[in-house]
């Protein structure tokens, strides 16, 4: 484990302290998870564009009826089919 030195504001710092005692734990073991989540969150968001990109299946609009809507009755809906399924 690494140690690192921040500079924040005493007002931070105070709120911090208080924080930290009402969670049971310290500023150092809080921030440090702060950073672990943001780790996680940043991963999972890479993780879900690369398979958003990679993801072989194509949109496209749909016309559907709806009822009491725009004068021409109709909205349109997107979804998502495989490759196969496009040519209707």
């Amino acid at each position: 484990m690494k140690n690192l030195t921040i500079t924040v504001e005493d007002d931070v710092l105070e709120w911090a302290r208080i924080e930290a005692a009402r969670r049971g734990t310290s500023v150092s073991r809080m921030v440090g998870d702060f950073m672990a989540e943001m780790q996680r969150r940043e991963d999972a968001y890479e993780r879900a564009y690369l398979a958003w990109r990679t993801d072989e299946r194509s949109w496209h609009a749909v016309s559907s009826p709806q009822s009491g809507s725009a004068p021409a009755g109709r909205k349109l809906r997107v979804a998502r089919t495989t490759g196969e399924d496009v040519a209707r």
